[in-house]
């Protein structure tokens, strides 16, 4: 009879080289915030048997990585930028999800200024799309996007993580945007902004927006020393 035991590779010398025919990569769901709509930066699938379908940017992890060394590599490759939001979110792992082979990856998100980006071309199509008008995309990475997704919105409810989405000066109009276009959820205008005002995390820069088709508004900037100093006050933003 087979014995149902097996060697704890912790514990004892085993041989394991047949276990080495899997690869490990990462994936990056790249969240940017433009024209009030959540969007992610993509790339056209070059492979065969998603020939024409969008995929997330990434890589696999080299030998000498760590996998956020490794995020950060296809990050920056990318956009150009190397200080940046960015979250370990989960590994994705089904055994036929890469037509190359077994392939296990670890997704991340980041979140970027589209104005701070240089989109770095190389040789396949590199574009944002809105993030609600997404509903196929290549190997299981709709899979990976809306799990990302949903962690961002446990995010903005508990820290200010959304603050790294928009411009250094912005108007609580771009603000409450922000949070509906994460969210996809229409918030009272009175109680958001009674909300944020009343956590004293906000710098009011004496400015008003310029160039704009409505009434110009006032611009704030976000204070992160404050909330350094107050995080723990930050427990729930409960509109």
């Amino acid at each position: 009879m087979m014995s149902m035991y097996t060697k704890n590779i912790n514990t004892h010398l085993v041989e394991i080289k047949d276990y080495f025919k899997v690869a490990i990569s990462v994936d990056c769901v790249i969240f940017g915030f433009n024209n009030d709509e959540l969007k992610v930066l993509l790339i056209e699938s070059d492979l065969k048997e998603y020939k024409g379908k969008w995929s997330l940017l990434g890589d696999i992890v080299r030998p000498e990585e760590e996998l956020d060394e490794a995020a950060y590599r296809v990050l920056k490759a990318r956009t150009g930028l190397d200080n940046v939001y960015m979250e370990q979110v989960q590994t994705f792992g089904a055994i036929n999800r890469h037509p190359a082979g077994r392939v296990i990856t670890v997704a991340y998100y980041s979140l970027v200024n589209i104005e701070h980006v240089e989109l770095k071309m190389h040789n396949n199509e590199l574009h944002w799309h809105s993030v609600k008008d997404l509903h196929q995309m290549a190997f299981d990475h709709k899979l990976i996007l809306d799990t990302c997704h949903e962690r961002l919105k446990q995010q903005v409810m508990v820290q200010p993580v959304g603050f790294n989405l928009l411009p250094r000066k912005f108007s609580l109009r771009e603000l409450q945007n922000l949070y509906e276009a994460i969210l996809d959820m229409e918030l009272d205008r009175r109680n958001f902004r009674k909300k944020f005002l009343s956590m004293d995390l906000l710098t009011d820069l004496n400015e008003e927006e310029e160039d704009v088709p409505h009434r110009p508004a006032k611009l704030y900037k976000f204070n992160f020393d404050k909330y350094d100093q107050r995080k723990k006050r930050f427990l729930g933003i409960g509109f």
